[in-house]
């Protein structure tokens, strides 16, 4: 069923940005006075096919729907005649696409991308304006020698505030309204290696305190896998244990399903990674928890099996018992004018985050792992759609973000190359020669192959890995 979930939700998000983003070329084609010949979603054999009346362009479904096109009138396509003329109608060359000025081509290949991003802000000011149920910003226990220890927090902090640390900490202040927008709002401080200011409060109307936070030598891998973690930052709440396997560490020790965890040999405990890590530091090593069942609290004594961890060849230690954590969270809802700007900011924040991971990936600053392909897409739809309508919405908005990127990378074969040729054209007054054109687009189908190919074994390796 789960499968099933994947490939309809999958079927869905590509078919929708498929259709918004051909429809930008097709909608400002037709403005510009081109003649759109088809409008095809998916690749193929046409499983449905209509033309209309009016514009007489041709609509298609083809039966693999890993894509689509608009094939537009344009001589080059064509084979001129012995006498070096066109082949079309007079009355049609002022519709060909190649006779327009070199600002309408550009603009008709700019606007399959720029369709994308403006799904992506109605998406997400949908989300905002609707309301949507977020992690409130409240710090677990931070592990030893970590940034976050190093600031202060001791756990259970709730952050409501950030700011730049370079101007004395004396600048204006943005709020921080979930653990997700403190995220993106680190994940910017540390591309920039800026040093921030977190603003926290402990407890009900407690007083509000900051931490400095020093990213002015953040690890340039640490921000394209999970910053907050690398940070020390955690997210809090009530950890409770939701299983015990028979016969491990946990049962002989008595620990039940429902007990909640409130410290390790003394020191609070409250994130999941902070459990974990301090019973993996003791492999056959005795260590007392602090525990909460039915309202009062005591003290077991345990001591956790040694495992061998393939990925450090060493001995950790384990209790066999599953660790969830609750979260306090909140629904945040904005004005409407107010969550298209904040859709807006979104859609720009997660541009400028993909241009720079793809960057660092070409210079090798960050991993090749950040690649994903249509196997993690439609694992990551299927999801989402579970969770509902507002969470397949982000997550939609989010791909259509990626896509309208990805098709602005100066690669010949994608509408950025075109842009790319139209830019030096409108620069030189000469059109890129044929000869170069087909040259580059070689080299630039070569590059997309690589790039699918890799994301294709990504796909697989956590498919397996999982």
């Amino acid at each position: 069923m789960n499968i099933l979930i994947e490939l309809v939700s999958f079927a869905v998000a590509i078919g929708i940005l498929v259709v918004v983003h051909e429809f930008g070329h097709y909608s400002v084609a037709r403005l510009c006075g081109v003649k759109v010949l088809r409008f095809s979603v998916g690749f193929g054999r046409p499983l449905l096919r209509w033309v209309s009346k009016k514009s007489g362009t041709e609509w298609t479904i083809g039966a693999l729907p890993l894509g689509g096109y608009v094939k537009m009138l344009d001589e080059r396509e064509l084979d001129a005649s012995a006498a070096g003329q066109s082949r079309l109608h007079p009355d049609e060359l002022a519709q060909a696409f190649n006779r327009k000025p070199v600002g309408s081509r550009f603009a008709i290949v700019a606007a399959g991308p720029i369709a994308n991003f403006l799904l992506a802000i109605a998406l997400f000011a949908g989300v905002f304006a609707g309301g949507v149920e977020e992690p409130v910003a409240v710090v677990a226990a931070p592990s030893a020698n970590t940034a976050a220890a190093r600031a202060g927090f001791d756990g259970g902090e709730t952050i409501v505030g950030i700011r730049d640390a370079e101007d004395g900490g004396h600048g204006d202040s943005a709020p921080i309204h979930s653990w997700n927008d403190l995220r993106w709002k680190l994940i910017d401080a540390a591309f920039d290696r800026r040093s921030v200011m977190l603003q926290a409060k402990s407890g009900v109307g407690g007083a509000v305190h900051d931490y400095p936070l020093d990213l002015s030598k953040a690890d340039k891998r640490a921000v394209d896998e999970d910053l907050l973690q690398t940070l020390g930052l955690d997210l809090g709440g009530t950890l409770q244990i939701a299983a015990v396997e028979p016969g491990s560490a946990a049962q002989r020790a008595g620990l039940r399903a429902g007990d909640v965890m409130r410290a390790i040999d003394g020191h609070r405990v409250d994130g999941v990674r902070g459990f974990i890590a301090a019973i993996q530091s003791h492999p056959q090593q005795g260590v007392t928890l602090t525990i909460e069942r039915d309202g009062g609290r005591r003290d077991v004594a345990i001591v956790p099996d040694a495992q061998l961890d393939e990925a450090t060849n060493r001995k950790v230690g384990r209790i066999g018992a599953a660790m969830a954590t609750q979260v306090k969270t909140l629904e945040v809802r904005y004005e409407p004018l107010a969550s298209v700007k904040l859709g807006a900011q979104r859609t720009w924040d997660i541009s400028i985050y993909s241009l720079r991971i793809f960057g660092r990936m070409l210079t090798g600053d960050a991993s090749l792992k950040n690649l994903s392909g249509p196997v993690t897409i439609a694992d990551y739809a299927g999801k989402s759609a579970r969770m509902g309508i507002s969470a397949f919405a982000s997550f939609l908005a989010l791909v259509s973000v990626s896509l309208g990127v990805l098709n602005l990378l100066p690669i010949p074969v994608l509408d950025g190359g075109h842009l790319l040729y139209y830019s030096v054209e409108a620069v030189t007054g000469k059109a890129v020669s044929q000869r170069l054109q087909l040259i580059l687009q070689r080299a630039g189908l070569a590059c997309i192959v690589a790039l699918s190919a890799i994301a294709l074994f990504n796909d697989l390796t956590r498919l397996i890995h999982f």
